[in-house]
């Protein structure tokens, strides 16, 4: 039996699974993307969060933050590590994302330190910009680490050949 890619859940994930049918048409088909990429295909990676995503899911409306807490409910959860704090804190000071980003940089250092192929997020401003990538690998490499994939559930959806 092949391993499975290990994959962290970025906390975008529980938010469109919960989520309130959105008005808006594109944000809408994130949401279904994200349900049929749970129902799908999650089984086929061994799923990862932080106490980053933890303390994100149960901020907001209780009803939604309980709902975001039970779709995390089971998943491993991965100990804060120096390399991971390490590339968090480079990712700030180097500019790579913002100040208000503290969060985003701390969730892809424990997804790099643990050695996670994937990240699973609808964060297209700073997890999974294209335009951050390159820099987000140098900083990764820097800090002697791998840098995960960033990736959609849409882009996620179809299985390796």
């Amino acid at each position: 039996m092949p391993i499975k890619p290990w994959l962290y859940l970025e906390t975008t994930i529980p938010s469109y699974l919960v989520a309130r049918p959105s008005s808006d048409v594109r944000l809408l088909a994130d949401q279904q993307a994200t349900k049929e990429w749970w129902e799908q295909r999650r089984r086929d990676f061994d799923l990862f969060v932080s106490q980053v995503v933890i303390a994100e899911a149960g901020r907001g409306d209780v009803r939604l933050a309980a709902a975001r807490l039970e779709v995390l409910r089971g998943i491993a959860l991965l100990d804060p590590s120096p390399a991971g704090e390490e590339l968090a804190q480079r990712l700030l000071v180097e500019g790579i994302l913002p100040p208000m980003a503290a969060d985003d940089a701390a969730q892809l250092g424990f997804a790099a330190a643990h050695g996670l192929e994937y990240l699973l997020t609808w964060n297209c401003r700073h997890s999974n910009n294209r335009a951050l990538e390159r820099r987000i690998e140098r900083a990764c490499a820097a800090c002697g680490l791998a840098c995960p994939v960033s990736a959609t559930p849409t882009e996620l959806m179809n299985p390796e050949p």
